[in-house]
């Protein structure tokens, strides 16, 4: 998220398409937006920078925010989460309070399918599902019933 640049974001359909440049496995990642997430972007969008594209720059032009800062920002109100500790909450929830498939949840954390026969025989990325998915973490954060 530190990297998203408003280029890669298409709010009409509600989607962060990231580029496969900045993808660990090399392909592009297509992110569901729930409502919530669209807010955010537009609260962002009013601190747009006309120097650079990031949507959470840092405080160096065309630099993103630091991973520390966010760090920071759990530590001042003394929550005891780390940045990557969300996406580990997700999928622990997807598993245990949702009836999707642990290959949805799999696949909206972008994560490859190791065995290599799976691989080749899923050419789904369960984006439609995906998109569900999203909006049900969204209600479950907000502490809003299914």
């Amino acid at each position: 998220m530190r990297g998203a640049c408003w280029a890669e974001f298409d709010l009409r359909n509600q989607l962060w398409l990231i580029p496969a440049e900045r993808m660990k496995a090399g392909v592009q990642h297509q992110v569901p937006l729930s409502n919530a997430a669209i807010a955010v972007l537009a609260l962002a969008m009013k601190f747009k920078r006309e120097t650079d594209d990031l949507v959470f720059p840092g405080q160096t032009a065309r630099k993103p925010l630091s991973d520390m800062t966010l760090l920071q920002i759990l530590r001042k109100r003394d929550l005891k989460y780390t940045v990557h500790g969300f996406r580990s909450a997700f999928r622990d929830w997807a598993a245990t309070e949702s009836s999707y498939l642990g290959q949805v949840a799999e696949a909206a954390l972008a994560h490859t399918v190791s065995n290599k026969v799976e691989a080749a025989y899923r050419r789904t990325t369960f984006l439609e599902k995906r998109k569900g998915l999203m909006a049900d973490w969204e209600r479950f954060c907000w502490g809003r019933p299914g």
